[in-house]
């Protein structure tokens, strides 16, 4: 089951009940991990530029969408190769500042997972 996410401010996102302090991922299952962005930062330097390793890992089998918050004012964003593996496999992506894409997350039904940024 999805859960919903209650709230984000700078440096933080209330998913159920439960606050993190980092940029977490929402798997398909509903389960919530720590994003691991050390994939994108040894690329590029920076974690706010997903890269193709980053959204390979995020990625999974069956999913129709990912749901990214592109922070607080929508620093995050996905590489040309990063677009390039979700549009040859077929999912769809929504990037939007976390506030707007947290709205976005708990209004969608199906299998989707999300990646939110909760800083710049």
């Amino acid at each position: 089951m999805k859960p919903e996410i209650e709230n984000t401010t700078f440096g933080s996102i209330v998913v159920g009940e439960t606050t993190y302090d980092h940029d977490i991922i929402i798997r398909m299952n509903g389960s919530v991990e720590k994003r691991k962005k050390k994939l994108s930062k040894a690329v590029y330097g920076t974690s706010h530029t997903v890269s193709l390793d980053e959204i390979r890992y995020v990625h999974e089998e069956g999913v129709e969408g990912i749901i990214v918050g592109s922070g607080q004012y929508g620093v995050l964003e996905l590489s040309g190769e990063a677009r390039n593996f979700l549009e040859e496999h077929q999912c769809e992506f929504t990037i939007l500042p976390t506030p707007e894409a947290i709205k976005e997350w708990n209004r969608k039904a199906g299998k989707y997972i999300g990646l939110f940024h909760i800083t710049c």
